[in-house]
């Protein structure tokens, strides 16, 4: 990896894919358990590229709660200049509780990305690997295998940095839902699910319609777009209701789709049922470019221990390669990023494997050794 004055590569972006082509990677490793994480998944493509030659060129950029510490922003504007350089952008955690704003918030610069490069698309896949990972009863691997399609730059979070408060005795922050914005979100829900060779192809749309009018609108847009899907099974629930069915049965869903809150929400339920935050991967999308990273936060209560669990990033760095494979038409690329996946099931099916949060004895680095090393052997 190279840090960003070192970076002289410059990228010609086009429909086709060049033979062998390297992908210019944006790496913001922020705060707590981020730059841990984030280094097991470089050492995942580094394993893969000694096999079948150089796919990523990492250049790494400055953010985060820290970097706000250090240089007074949490996300300079070299770094955003770098990120919309990039073909792509891998990024750990970011924040640490003791570092906020005068109003109390936290820094959340990767919240900041989505809205700066219009991240529309919020992707969470949920895939139970191991049923001694889900507190449910009953579930074997892959009985739970379903994407959360979270609208990722309005809704509540429309309010970020300009909600009201007044003099001390109320505060209000506005809902903000949008046609065109709904629209594309509900679109990519629908086109994941004829993508995901399952042999029930169903989205469910998640609202509040039943009290709030911004909930009712975003389900009669869910309608409209749904007609151009006859062959995806159209289905609804109320967000209270969905915590409760996600938990009671969580194999009847395939694709989610809902406001930005209510995903942000029902994603770290969901992980839950498989295994924790550690287990789940997610993906930020937009019409240019895209971000890559773990669910979970920077749990600066284990960061420097070694004990964090780098799954989810790692299949992170599978969605990434995978976006980037079909977005430029490489299957050098999609192919990579399929061996990582399976290697990642292979090695998580195995009994007993695991860091402490999934009741293994495995630090961070021993984790990514032993998926590493299992790559290697599929390759």
């Amino acid at each position: 990896m190279v840090s960003a004055a070192e970076n002289g590569i410059s990228v010609k972006i086009g429909e086709k894919a060049l033979e062998n082509r390297v992908y210019q990677i944006a790496v913001l490793k922020g705060d707590g358990i981020g730059p841990e994480v984030v280094d097991e998944s470089i050492r995942i493509v580094e394993t893969l590229e000694r096999e079948i030659g150089q796919i990523c060129h990492f250049i790494q950029y400055p953010c985060g709660a820290q970097c706000y510490v250090d240089q007074g922003d949490p996300l300079p504007e070299s770094t955003l200049e770098g990120c919309r350089q990039a073909e792509a952008i891998l990024l750990g955690a970011m924040g640490l509780p003791d570092v906020r704003w005068p109003d109390g918030t936290e820094m959340r610069p990767q919240v900041d990305l989505r809205f700066q490069l219009d991240l529309y698309a919020g992707v969470r896949p949920i895939y139970l690997y191991n049923p001694d990972h889900t507190p449910l009863k009953r579930m074997d691997v892959g009985d739970i295998d379903l994407v959360i399609l979270r609208e990722n730059v309005e809704g509540l979070f429309a309010s970020m940095n300009a909600g009201i408060e007044l003099r001390g005795q109320v505060a209000v922050d506005s809902m903000v839902i949008t046609k065109s914005g709904t629209e594309r979100a509900v679109k990519y829900a629908f086109e994941l699910s004829t993508q995901r060779n399952k042999s029930l192809m169903k989205v469910t749309c998640v609202d509040k319609a039943n009290v709030f009018k911004s909930m009712a609108f975003f389900r009669d847009i869910y309608d409209q777009v749904a007609q151009d899907y006859p062959e995806v099974t159209r289905d609804y629930a109320y967000i209270d209701a969905m915590a409760l069915y996600m938990v009671q049965q969580p194999d009847a869903y395939d694709v989610i789709v809902t406001e930005n809150m209510y995903g942000d929400i029902l994603s770290d339920l969901a992980a839950g049922l498989v295994g924790g935050m550690g287990m789940a991967p997610s993906a930020d999308i937009g019409e240019d470019t895209a971000v890559f990273q773990p669910s979970h936060g920077t749990a600066p209560d284990i960061a420097g221990q070694g004990i964090a669990n780098p799954v989810g990033t790692i299949l992170s760095v599978s969605m990434m390669l995978k976006w980037l494979g079909q977005r430029y038409h490489d299957q050098r690329v999609e192919h990579a990023a399929a061996l990582i996946e399976t290697a990642v099931r292979q090695v998580m099916e195995m009994p007993g494997v695991g860091t402490p949060d999934l009741g293994g004895q495995s630090s961070t680095i021993e984790l990514g050794q032993k998926i590493a090393d299992h790559l290697s052997e599929i390759v």
